[in-house]
């Protein structure tokens, strides 16, 4: 899928403008929150419930976010995590591990693959925690500051959160965003249950510009957060909207503020070709 990146100013000027280049969205990364305060999965009223024929909270929030953000993926490969767990066989606490408990290749075919794994790994798990959602941040953030060393440097990376609410390690959560702001990636944060999610509208930034602890502010706004209890009964077509009301600016503002020019679609094709087998 090509995204189109538009400059308003070009769009206003220019009666034939359709768009200034395209950005291929490489990778969409998913992690799920597998902490304690979700509740027990064997008990109806966890979010993380077991249930032989109906999709739990995280599973409905994942598939109707998911196949959103799929759209935008040009290889349907999505790498997925988990945090807050124990994981076998130690059974220690893990804020970043493969949830197909394969830590070379954590990639998912597509969304179902995700959702197979989810409903694979869950069972082995012992929901714990806390809630740090830092390291999943900086893992992705690794990936991102790989692609801008690379000669084009075309890729820009989502990463889609599935949280139950309050996180407990705010500041090197704000420490890692700031720094995230700097790559070629955007943050998405999905609110699943009925919790308080202040904190995630603080990670936002529309209320006003996040600082990391020492006082240092984003270069720009990545971070969109949904609750996703608002849309359950929302059209597909109105949640999208919510998910991606920031995520085309976002690349935009990134690709502006490099001085990269967006591929064109012939060049997206010839460097396709260049990289296939």
């Amino acid at each position: 899928v090509q995204w189109e990146c538009i400059n308003p100013k070009y769009k206003a000027k220019k009666k034939n403008y359709k768009n200034s280049g395209m950005v291929i969205l490489n990778q969409c990364k998913v992690a799920i929150d597998f902490t304690a305060s979700n509740g027990d999965p064997r008990n109806s009223c966890s979010l993380h419930y077991i249930h032989p024929y109906q999709p739990n909270e995280y599973l409905k929030a994942l598939v109707a976010v998911g196949e959103i953000c799929q759209d935008y993926d040009s290889d349907k490969m999505f790498p997925a995590f988990g945090f807050g767990a124990r994981i076998p066989p130690e059974y220690t606490v893990s804020h970043d591990f493969a949830i197909n408990f394969n830590e070379d290749n954590p990639e998912c075919a597509g969304i179902q693959g995700v959702v197979e794994a989810y409903q694979s790994c869950l069972p082995k798990l012992q929901l714990y925690g806390p809630t740090n959602i830092a390291p999943i941040i900086q893992k992705v953030a690794k990936s991102a500051s790989e692609e801008t060393n690379t000669k084009e440097a075309s890729q820009y990376f989502i990463l889609l959160i599935l949280t139950d609410g309050v996180i407990t390690d705010m500041a090197d959560t704000r420490e890692a965003i700031v720094h995230a702001s700097h790559l070629p990636m955007s943050v998405i944060i999905v609110g699943v249950g009925n919790a308080d999610f202040s904190d995630m509208q603080m990670l936002d930034g529309d209320d006003g510009i996040l600082r990391s602890p020492k006082g240092e502010p984003v270069l720009r706004d990545i971070v969109q957060f949904v609750p996703f209890r608002n849309f359950k009964h929302a059209s597909p077509a109105a949640l999208a909207k919510s998910v991606l009301a920031e995520v085309p600016n976002q690349v935009v503002d990134y690709y502006n503020g490099k001085g990269i020019k967006p591929k064109c679609s012939s060049e997206m094709y010839e460097s396709s070709r260049t990289l296939a087998p």
